[in-house]
């Protein structure tokens, strides 16, 4: 790169001479200047996206706690079902045993009702037999007296 005086041409004087290396200076502090400008605003952007990440980030997890809580809550109605319907199911099974007892001891009582009724039966067909053998021998007896 060439001065600055020799672009406004040979002989003319600068309105403002200044040294080479002054302008050098100033061109390298506007630079740093600039680059730390674009850095405050890279850096400024990158907070801004943090906080967005973190806010986002939050948001899911307080959703996702949600669902999880209902799940939990569920869960636990769910257990406290399974519990009752165990102890009611284990009170049926008793129960059901208790009248599979009393239906055993009631057909076991028929089958005794039926065996005094059978055993009535024969009483009394051996007592007929007996009635009907003591009249032929009275009747047997009344007719050798009559003779």
């Amino acid at each position: 790169r060439s001065s600055f005086r020799s672009q406004r041409g040979p002989g003319v004087p600068s309105p403002n001479p200044q040294p080479v290396a002054t302008m050098l200076s100033r061109l390298l502090k506007e630079h740093q200047a600039k680059q730390n400008e674009r850095k405050e605003l890279q850096e400024k952007r990158r907070r801004e996206a943090i906080a967005a990440a973190t806010c986002l980030t939050e948001a899911l997890v307080d959703h996702l706690n949600v669902g999880v809580a209902q799940a939990y809550m569920n869960q636990r109605k769910l257990d406290h079902e399974v519990k009752t319907l165990q102890v009611q199911a284990a009170q049926f099974a008793k129960q059901t045993g208790q009248w599979i007892g009393m239906v055993e001891n009631f057909n076991q009582a028929l089958k005794e009702i039926g065996d005094v009724e059978n055993w009535a039966r024969s009483i009394e067909l051996d007592m007929r037999t007996i009635a009907t053998a003591l009249e032929y021998v009275y009747k047997g007896q009344l007719q050798s007296a009559s003779s």
